[in-house]
């Protein structure tokens, strides 16, 4: 396998310590998990979305465990405003806040409690499973420009996270790019759902979810090679990423970084399991195998 040499890298304006991020929505609730996360090898973190007001989110099963992935509906349970104390103590280290809101104004305010108290941003604009917000804003290319402008213009480095739910994701990233985003992270989970046999009925309380974990790699993959032809600003890969292997190759489709979520569930220090495999001091540049599948 492919070995890459270690070391900080800058992706998007944000300076990480390792080409592995948490991915938002995994043990991002706290600052104390957050924290845990960077100790366990993170280069960087991200945090669960915070909206314009508290949510409790969708009633439960919120989440269902699948043969090969994850299914979820929890509708972006949030604490709003009062997360930012919570993350107070992390000022200095890579977190990145994910946010969300349902226009320009909302994202811009969010934006405002975060400012200079966060290394970035991380937009959601891809959450399938949450009325008025998520990808119901994110599948709108204009609106994506929109939101995007209102939060760049902070000064603070602004990923876009993007939904695969789309006919041309191409489309929605170009539209992230104009409105100013340092990155694009591909993708947020996929729209999906289960039905119970025994119980004649959606095993989510939603019905509908989002569906991540390994099923969702491939999609993940094809999505960030074609945002690679697509775009000038850089790729983040996410979406069931588990090995060191998925990590070369999802950089080799174009992603300068990756970001890790479901598998953290199976194994807890994934980070620092997958880091042990990935580089080495006599590895290759990073740079040299970005997007070198495009030939």
């Amino acid at each position: 396998m492919v070995s890459i040499r270690p070391g900080p890298v800058t992706v998007g304006g944000v300076e990480l310590s390792n080409h592995l991020l948490l991915a938002a929505g995994v043990l991002g609730t706290t600052g104390s998990s957050l924290s845990r996360m960077l100790l366990s090898g993170a280069g960087g973190v991200v945090t669960k979305s915070i909206g314009p007001r508290p949510k409790d989110g969708h009633a439960g099963p919120c989440l269902v465990v699948l043969e090969d992935g994850l299914l979820n509906a929890m509708g972006l349970p949030n604490p709003s405003k009062e997360f930012v104390d919570e993350i107070a103590p992390l000022a200095r280290k890579p977190v990145i806040a994910s946010i969300f809101g349902g226009s320009p104004e909302e994202f811009a305010e969010i934006a405002g409690w975060f400012s200079g108290k966060v290394a970035g941003f991380e937009l959601n604009l891809s959450c399938p499973h949450a009325e008025g917000y998520g990808a119901a804003v994110g599948t709108d290319p204009g609106l994506v420009k929109a939101c995007t402008q209102a939060v760049s213009r902070t000064g603070v480095p602004t990923w876009v996270k993007l939904t695969p739910n789309v006919t041309d994701i191409t489309a929605i990233g170009k539209a992230a790019e104009a409105g100013g985003a340092s990155a694009i992270v591909a993708i947020n989970t996929v729209k999906a759902m289960r039905i119970s046999t025994g119980m004649r009925r959606p095993v989510l309380g939603n019905r509908f979810g989002g569906l991540s974990g390994r099923a969702l790699f491939p999609i993940a993959v094809r999505c960030v090679y074609e945002l690679y032809d697509a775009v000038k600003i850089p790729v983040i890969g996410c979406g069931g990423i588990s090995t060191s292997d998925n990590v070369i190759e999802m950089m080799m489709a174009g992603a300068c970084a990756v970001e890790i979520g479901s598998a953290v569930i199976d194994d807890v220090k994934v980070f620092e399991t997958i880091a042990s495999d990935l580089y080495a001091k006599n590895g290759v540049s990073p740079e040299e195998i970005v997007g070198c599948a495009h030939g």
